[in-house]
């Protein structure tokens, strides 16, 4: 079994990093609360070198900020498109990004409910249980267009779920009950700053 998986396809050796990433710029993270995660987003329509330079700043950010995916209203743009770089429950790393992403209903038979702590980097600090399936197929394009297919499972079934989510205009607190979106807003108050010294090393690591 190959051990990464770009764009969906099996690939023999990769870096530690995407190559984009290291193009990037790094980008503030919206937080919960701010508007353009609580809205849905456009479709992207145009594709070119301004399209590309979103995605190797997503890249670049979700890194700094310790992600396993990362959608681009999280940095501020109202656009339908994430990036990943995420394992599965094997410990296969599955690294991409999808641009007008549409999650498959799938059907009942066949697939589980997991109900596992789940973080987002527009709520720093905060990780609460959400029941999600374990098995997700999302459609869309690539950067250039291209038709796509991304298939997950587990814990990067999870990633795709949560990061179309966020396309749509949701935030993973929206699946909690009231108490739990509180517990996690508490986590959020009490961990935030923490969070933001963490990513102001990474970001300093990762520019030497």
């Amino acid at each position: 079994m190959p051990r990464v998986f770009v764009q969906g396809k099996p690939v023999t050796t990769y870096p530690a990093r995407t190559p984009e990433a290291a193009r990037g710029t790094v980008r503030r993270i919206t937080e919960v609360g701010e508007g353009v995660l609580h809205r849905p987003c456009r479709d992207v329509t145009e594709f070119g070198p301004d399209l590309a330079a979103l995605i190797d700043d997503m890249f670049l950010t979700m890194y700094v900020a310790e992600g396993a995916g990362l959608a681009a209203n999280q940095v501020g743009v109202d656009l339908r498109l994430f990036v990943f770089d995420c394992p599965d429950d094997g410990g296969v790393r599955h690294v991409g990004h999808i641009v007008n992403p549409v999650l498959e209903q799938l059907a009942p038979a066949g697939r589980r409910l997991l109900d596992d702590g789940e973080g987002c980097l527009s709520v720093p600090g905060a990780v609460m249980a959400v029941p999600r399936p374990d098995r997700a197929v999302v459609r869309g394009v690539d950067r250039d267009g291209n038709a796509l297919v991304i298939e997950g499972t587990g814990y990067f079934a999870r990633c795709l779920e949560h990061e179309t989510d966020h396309v749509n205009g949701r935030v993973y607190l929206d699946r909690l009950s009231r108490r739990d979106r509180r517990d996690a807003l508490r986590q959020m108050t009490d961990l935030r700053e923490q969070v933001f010294a963490r990513r102001a090393a990474r970001e300093a690591e990762l520019s030497r």
